[in-house]
């Protein structure tokens, strides 16, 4: 049997810069592309090369090209991490290394679409042009911003969703299996914002109730309008009182509740047992596309709800038995979750520049998230509405 011939020009301190980038150990690295640990080791000490499917595994799990790893110069962080990547990566230092991993493939997920439209040259493609908003005044901005989104009264997650994409923002959604899209339900990372001034992404994170989702996502979307920066969010960002994640949360709870909405709520009708709050609030809840809290802290922000109330609600909403996520469920539906994951804007230019023979099919279903082809044509069937 032949040798399999090895590349011994292997640069192994950019393999080590890589491991650290990520918070693995080499071992880590071999057991997450099997690979026997001690060929990566004798690749690092310089005692071996690595086989070109070694190599391909370790470039693709770190998201590079192979020839990152064969180059001879040590690596240049500002080369190879964008500004908006530093920045969410400064704010948060102990995120996780798929976390850090997710927020790259969605840049390239961007630099993919931004390729796409070029090549389309489509003129019907949502263009990013943001009002000018009042600085340090959340509550006038949501006004704006309400009106410049075009929102009907009643809405829920996906036409809010639609109306933010419309405006040339791409909003992604984790899903809700165990891959490189998801966030993992035990990690506390809600949403982030990659700033952009051609194409902003927002990214949020499944969860059980859409509700939430909304909230995660006007969040995301005042860091974008009001601060012109990418950030990243959990949830005591969520809930802060202090600084920019106050704005955006004053912005959010505005434009999901604004004031004519607040002033439908009967406090003569509020039961006393908060365990009843939501039951109280179901039709606004319904209607608005927004959770309890979300009007309970507008509630609050007005006077109009004590603090010790507003505090027992959520301490009984995030009881274990009320808060737990979403599960995986079934795949029936495989071909809808590029949909589901990446958006409407987003899929619809990918079919479109695949009809449109600009890329293959192989190429289409690399960018859906690595559709099976029989499911990719079952997403065509289902753009095309047959």
């Amino acid at each position: 049997m032949a040798v399999m011939e090895r590349i011994q020009s292997v640069n192994a301190d950019r393999i080590a810069w890589c491991c650290a980038d990520r918070g693995i150990t080499p071992g880590e690295l071999a057991s997450e592309v099997g690979i026997a640990e001690t060929s990566i080791q004798r690749a690092m000490d310089g005692e071996d090369g690595l086989t070109f499917n070694q190599l391909r595994k370790i470039a693709e799990y770190f998201g590079r090209g192979m020839l990152f790893f064969l180059e001879t110069e040590p690596v240049d962080e500002q080369q190879v991490h964008t500004p908006q990547f530093r920045t969410l990566a400064n704010q948060k230092p102990d995120l996780s290394a798929k976390v850090k991993a997710l927020i790259e493939r969605v840049e390239k997920q961007r630099a993919i679409y931004l390729s796409l439209r070029e090549d389309l040259d489509d003129a019907d493609l949502p263009v990013f042009d943001p009002p000018e908003l009042p600085a340090k005044n959340p509550a006038a901005a949501a006004r704006i911003v309400r009106t410049w989104l075009g929102l009907a009264e009643e809405n829920n997650f996906e036409s809010y969703r639609a109306a933010v994409e419309a405006r040339g923002v791409l909003a992604f959604r984790s899903n809700g299996y165990n891959g490189k899209w998801q966030i993992a339900k035990e990690n506390p990372i809600l949403g982030f914002a990659l700033y952009d001034p051609v194409c902003p992404v927002i990214v949020i994170k499944k969860r059980r109730w859409e509700t939430q989702q909304s909230f995660t996502l006007m969040h995301e979307l005042g860091h974008l309008l009001l601060h012109k920066a990418s950030s990243i969010d959990d949830d005591r960002d969520m809930q802060a009182q202090e600084g920019r994640e106050r704005e955006s949360n004053a912005f959010a709870g505005h434009l999901l509740v604004p004031d004519a909405f607040l002033a439908t709520i009967r406090d003569d009708e509020r039961p006393r047992d908060v365990a009843a709050y939501d039951e109280w609030l179901f039709e606004p809840r319904r209607k608005w596309g927004v959770s309890g809290e979300v009007i309970l802290r507008r509630l609050l922000d007005a006077g109009r709800l004590d603090q010790n109330l507003y505090t027992a609600y959520r301490q009984w909403h995030i009881r274990p038995e009320a808060a737990g996520e979403e599960d995986g469920g079934s795949r029936a539906y495989r071909h809808r979750e590029p949909k589901h994951v990446f958006g409407d804007t987003f899929v619809r230019t990918v079919l479109e520049a695949l009809n449109a023979r600009q890329i293959t099919l192989a190429k289409a279903s690399s960018y859906l998230d690595s559709l099976k082809i029989n499911d990719l044509h079952q997403l065509e069937r289902l753009y095309a509405g047959h």
